[in-house]
């Protein structure tokens, strides 16, 4: 391939890929930039709400089942002779 036709469409393909990074969406982690950007779903303050609910919920059940554990194992230990 000729020298005049590689190095321009290589400067176009660079350029095209730039573009292309500074307007894909960028997931659940920062937001893109401009009019394309939008608040990723797990920062808003009703996720950030529920996930709360949802670890507090996960506490209460591994500490209800720590417990019941911890009444098994005193009851084993008392009924030994």
């Amino acid at each position: 391939m000729l020298d005049r036709l590689f190095f321009p469409l290589s400067a176009l393909a660079a350029a095209l890929i730039i573009a292309l990074a500074l307007v894909w969406p960028q997931g659940i982690g920062a937001r893109s930039p401009g009019p394309f950007g939008h608040e990723p779903i797990l920062q808003s303050p009703e996720m950030q709400a529920a996930m709360q609910r949802q670890t507090e919920a996960s506490q209460k059940r591994i500490n209800q089942a720590r417990e019941t554990m911890r009444g098994l194992q005193a009851e084993a230990l008392a009924a030994q002779p």
